[in-house]
C-alpha cells in the first residue's frame, strides 16, 4: 500500500503528464527510488529529495508532507514557473535575473 507522500507524488506526476523516468531526471533521483517512494508504505526520503520532487512537480514540499496540505492556485502558479526556470539554459537564467534586478532597482 502506498504512503500518503507516494499517493501525492503519483497523483501529481500523472497529472502532469511526467513518466517516472522524467521525474527522475527533474528531481535528480533514479527511476527505482520513486517508484518506491509511490508504491510502498513508509518511505523515508530525505528533505533534500523531497524539496527537488516537490520542485519538479510543481508544489511546495509542504504539499507533499502535510496530511491535508492543498496547494493554492497562487501556489501553483509560483511553482510552475520556477519549474520552466529551472529548466532555462544559464544564458536564460541570466537575463530573467537581470530583468528582475531592473526592476527591483526602477522601484528604489
Amino acid at each position: 500500500m502506498a504512503s500518503q507522500i507516494g499517493e501525492k507524488i503519483n497523483e501529481k506526476r500523472r497529472e502532469l503528464g511526467i513518466s517516472l523516468e522524467r521525474l527522475a531526471e527533474l528531481s535528480d533521483s533514479s527511476k527505482s527510488y520513486l517508484w518506491e517512494l509511490e508504491n510502498r508504505d513508509k518511505p523515508n526520503p530525505s528533505v533534500e529529495k523531497i524539496n527537488k520532487i516537490a520542485l519538479a512537480l510543481g508544489v511546495s514540499p509542504q504539499y507533499l508532507l502535510e496530511e491535508q496540505a492543498t496547494e493554492t492556485q497562487e501556489g501553483m502558479v509560483d511553482n510552475a514557473f520556477f519549474r520552466k526556470y529551472q529548466s532555462l539554459d544559464d544564458r536564460d537564467k541570466e537575463k530573467i535575473r537581470k530583468i528582475v534586478d531592473s526592476w527591483w532597482n526602477d522601484g528604489d
